[in-house]
């Protein structure tokens, strides 16, 4: 049994809101963060999106008051300090950028109690390029979540050399009581089990893009058929989010990966189109 009770979700885009409202779906009480006021109403709205999905697609219990339970556990603030206050564990989803990410783990440091955890759901980044920043590297662990977590419900869990055993075995006992699967890592290894197999294969399929080899279609088409895969590369860009596709690229100094980030900017995010959560990306999702 689980001693975690309180957690706080920093970041309330499409995976830190799935996170939250997935954790509060299972009992927990959670405290969604994000920097202003403006953002907090729109992660009301993603919420309640996210309510409604649950009963959609049959999570069980969700329509039977489950879904509105989740939304009654879960409250908001953007005021770290008020956020975090009793905290037995907090989850970073903020941008994939190392120094947004060692900032806020810096702030978190002198507002936290000693007995909070701090969790990092980074990508690609390795958390022992994270630990100095946090003030207690042994109560810091990556925790790492695949997008529509009620579905792909795996949790990596990835500690440094200096995280202690008590804190993993503690994040493993939350991740299986809020319905995941824990998957523990040995040591560290960047992108973790899973995105150490799909950043290459995205990559591969935005270098076709950027090399004006085929249209997103036709990649995905090719793929889907020929293996039976229910998704093709870009139907897995737009729902991981192009933001999300762009700042990974954008950290890789490779030529093609600079390139992909220069189109993806210039095509899409300039353009409002995010991926699913905006309702257009490579593909369009709005109604007609």
């Amino acid at each position: 049994m689980t001693t975690i009770k309180n957690v706080t979700v920093l970041g309330t885009g499409v995976l830190g809101s799935q996170i939250a409202f997935q954790t509060a779906f299972h009992g927990f009480t959670v405290i969604a963060y994000d920097i202003n006021a403006e953002i907090i109403a729109q992660a009301k709205t993603r919420f309640a999106s996210l309510a409604q999905t649950y009963i959609d697609e049959h999570v069980v219990g969700a329509a039977n008051g489950g879904s509105a339970a989740a939304l009654a556990n879960i409250s908001y603030s953007f005021e770290l300090a008020d956020a975090v206050k009793d905290a037995d564990l907090v989850i970073e989803v903020v941008p994939e950028k190392l120094e947004i990410k060692r900032d806020v783990y810096t702030r978190l440091a002198k507002l936290a109690p000693p007995k909070t955890i701090f969790a990092t759901n980074s990508s690609t980044l390795l958390p022992s390029a994270m630990k100095d920043a946090t003030g207690r590297p042994d109560r810091f662990i990556a925790l790492h979540y695949a997008n529509r977590v009620w579905s792909h419900n795996t949790a990596e869990i990835m500690g440094t050399t200096d995280t202690a055993p008590a804190v993993t075995q503690a994040i493993v006992e939350f991740a299986t009581a809020t319905g995941m699967v824990p998957i523990e890592l040995k040591k560290e290894h960047a992108g973790y089990l899973l995105n150490a197999l799909l950043v290459p294969f995205l990559g591969a399929a935005g270098d076709l893009l950027v090399d004006d080899i085929a249209e997103p279609d036709m990649v995905d088409k090719t793929w889907r058929i020929a293996t039976g895969a229910p998704l093709g590369p870009f139907q897995i860009y737009d729902i991981v989010g192009l933001t999300t596709a762009y700042n990974i690229s954008l950290a890789n100094p490779a030529p093609k990966r600079q390139a992909f980030a220069k189109l993806l900017k210039e095509r899409y995010i300039d353009k409002g189109k995010l991926g699913r959560s905006t309702g257009e990306g490579f593909y369009s999702y709005l109604k007609k």
